[in-house]
């Protein structure tokens, strides 16, 4: 099942780089068939490498019983070459030194002209392995047949004329191969990077839209609880107030704060869920305008629980500061209206003189454990990182909870916190 998958993931991947096809008739043919083009190199270097290998003689005498068997080794020897070639792509370096191996054992032949193994084998190791690996090879097995022509010519083995046509045979034959194995490796390597880092490119660019989406999806989820949790939270106590009063004139003032803020909340669940809507791109991304301390304070206040604020200082704060300031007082406000229903006293203050811009609510009441995580909490936190802020809630002293918050005055978008707290989100 993983294959399958992994499969069609390749093929996506291969749609979505849209590679064009490889020119030429025979290099695709070539490359849709690699056995087939394996065989029949190997056969026709069979060929072209056995005859010369059979002529054989020992210089000055004619051939005996061990000239036979050196004759038989040396086919030997090319036969194991050629069928090693069908390894060549796994194997360039064992091939290439086979191939040196025939390149020394032909200098005992009468006519010492070689064959192609040397052009393949030089080919296949600039290819397959590397343009380093393809000009040390050739220094070494060159070098290595040199060194042997010599010390054969030194002790009359062979004539100083086939010692030189052996070396030079050999070496221009491995000399073709690796230049152009290196022209082509060096352009086959090269269109590998290029596809590796589309491919990587491609990759990245599905991860940042999958976290651009999970950050959004994280606001929005922000957003709808702030609202949704905050106004029910007024409405319920407005309406439970309408319900407990006899007095008809305060009753209707409840059921017309719980109307007002029910649509308030409306508005600002449809302005925001907008961004939602396909084909409309003119929709902000975020809120216009910051909620204001005064507006949530004056709910709670109609809703009856005893809220004050205190403000010091003015509020020039940049539009994310503001933004963030307005829902961690809502935040806090509704957390004290829900968990310290028998508060006497939820003390909102706010300092702007000072930077940080410190944020501080306070209430009493507070009966049992309460606790400290919640997509309330967790969403203050996310709002103070995004500006590069602090929230800190605990209690303090005998049933009083104390909410605090610093935010830095002059703070812009934390983007790299976002992208880190979506990132764990999606995981």
């Amino acid at each position: 099942m993983s294959k399958q998958r992994s499969r069609s993931a390749f093929s996506s991947e291969e749609e979505e780089l849209r590679l064009p096809r490889p020119p030429g008739i025979i290099r695709r043919f070539w490359a849709r068939h690699p056995v087939f083009a394996d065989v029949l190199i190997a056969v026709v270097c069979l060929l072209l490498s056995i005859a010369p290998a059979t002529v054989f003689t020992t210089y000055g005498t004619p051939p005996d019983g061990g000239a036979v068997i050196a004759n038989i080794v040396i086919v030997a020897l090319v036969v194991v070459t050629c069928a090693l070639l069908l390894r060549r792509r796994q194997w360039p370096v064992v091939v290439s030194v086979s191939a040196y191996t025939v390149a020394i054992a032909y200098l005992f032949v009468l006519d010492p002209t070689g064959g192609p193994l040397l052009l393949v084998t030089s080919y296949a190791l600039a290819v397959y392995r590397s343009t380093r690996a393809a000009w040390i090879g050739l220094a070494i097995g060159i070098g290595s047949l040199t060194l042997v022509s010599l010390l054969l010519q030194m002790t009359g083995a062979i004539t100083l004329q086939i010692a030189l046509n052996g070396v030079l045979g050999q070496l221009v034959l491995a000399l073709i191969g690796t230049l152009i194995g290196v022209n082509v490796g060096g352009r086959k390597r090269y269109i590998e990077a290029v596809i590796g880092r589309s491919r990587q490119l491609l990759t990245e660019r599905d991860q940042q839209a999958q976290i651009a989406a999970s950050a959004e999806r994280a606001r929005i989820a922000r957003e709808m609880h702030d609202i949704v949790s905050h106004s029910l939270t007024v409405i319920v106590a407005l309406s439970e107030g309408a319900a407990a009063t006899g007095d008809q004139e305060r009753a209707r003032d409840a059921a017309t704060a719980a109307a007002a803020t029910a649509r308030g909340a409306l508005a600002e669940m449809r302005s925001m869920l907008g961004v939602l809507r396909d084909g409309e791109s003119d929709v902000p991304l975020a809120p216009t305008e910051s909620v204001s301390p005064n507006t949530t304070v004056a709910a709670a206040q109609n809703a009856g629980y005893p809220v004050t604020l205190t403000t010091t200082g003015e509020p020039h704060v940049p539009p994310a500061v503001g933004f963030a300031i307005g829902r961690i007082v809502q935040e806090g406000i509704t957390n004290a209206m829900r968990h310290a229903r028998s508060a006497t006293k939820i003390a909102v203050r706010v300092d702007y003189s000072t930077d940080p811009v410190v944020i501080e609510i306070r209430n009493d009441g507070v009966a049992g454990p309460a606790g400290r995580t919640g997509y309330g909490l967790r969403g203050l936190r996310e709002r103070a990182a995004h500006v590069n802020g602090t929230v800190h809630s605990a209690p303090v002293g005998d049933g009083s909870w104390l909410l605090r918050a610093e935010l830095p005055a002059a703070s812009g978008p934390n983007t790299t916190d976002i992208a880190t707290d979506a990132a764990e989100d999606a995981q």
